[in-house]
């Protein structure tokens, strides 16, 4: 990876899912612009808040995809990330940073 660019996995985007109440959503509801966890696969040179395997926060619409070795990965942007849950914890910290 190059510069501030971050290779993400995505966790279960597709699907159905449920909401907190036990309600089956299925995957063909159109929700509106939800934001969606992935997983840092790599990141570049110059990035300084993430690492790998750090679970992050991002738009899908401000995404790019590209496909390495028949998996499909999003390229983004250090700073098109909104949040970013790490296990490296301080204490008194809870493990969430915008």
């Amino acid at each position: 990876m190059l510069h501030d660019r971050v290779l993400v996995t995505t966790e279960g985007e597709a699907g159905e899912r449920r909401s907190g109440g036990g309600i089956l959503i299925p995957a063909t509801v159109q929700m509106g612009r939800r934001l969606t966890w992935g997983k840092v696969v790599a990141a570049g040179g110059s990035v300084r808040a993430v690492k790998v395997a750090d679970r992050v926060l991002f738009d899908p619409q401000d995404r790019a995809e590209v496909e390495v070795r028949g998996k499909d990965y999003v390229l983004l942007r250090e700073r098109d990330l909104h949040a970013v849950a790490a296990e490296r914890l301080s204490e008194g910290h809870t493990g969430l940073y915008l």
